[in-house]
């Protein structure tokens, strides 16, 4: 959502630009509208996947607010685990190269990955002691291995409901 928001001329769309050529993170008051914004849509009500999002406390605890001012709920959290920081990094780099994207430069992806140690991973406990819907994913493995790992979790999920 944010990547095509991005390339649209209009000034939210020029300011996710340039939050995003600078290799920095999107406020969380622009995020928060954005998704409320894509959330109140029809086409949505099936459900929905949000990847890098929530990064914080204050943004899972805002996700929580318009979830439950929607009368939407929050079903399952991927935690993406892959503990190898340089092979991390390595794959990012490739993305990078491969989709030809200027929001991963060695110095950002350190960047990220300082934030994401301060500021995200807390998010784990958050939701496992809050909803205790967080589920583990062995990020490290294959593209094939780690989507098998996720639709074995969302059957799990299904078959709860």
């Amino acid at each position: 959502m944010v990547r095509q928001m991005k390339e649209l001329d209009t000034p939210a769309g020029r300011e996710l630009k340039e939050v995003y050529d600078r290799g920095d993170l999107v406020s969380d008051d622009l995020i928060i509208r954005l998704i409320r914004e894509r959330l109140d849509r029809g086409d949505t009500m099936p459900g929905v996947v949000f990847d890098g999002f929530p990064r914080t406390l204050a943004q899972a605890e805002a996700l929580d607010e318009v979830l439950s001012d929607l009368g939407r709920s929050l079903d399952v959290v991927f935690e993406l685990q892959v503990p190898n920081r340089d092979e991390l990094t390595e794959r990012l780099l490739k993305r990078a190269a491969e989709e030809n994207r200027t929001d991963d430069t060695p110095e950002a992806i350190r960047r990220r990955l300082e934030v994401y140690d301060r500021e995200t991973a807390p998010l784990v406990e958050y939701y496992r002691t809050t909803r205790g819907n967080v589920v583990g994913i062995h990020a490290d493995c294959s593209i094939g291995e780690v989507f098998h790992e996720i639709q074995e979790a969302l059957s799990a999920v299904e078959a709860r409901a």
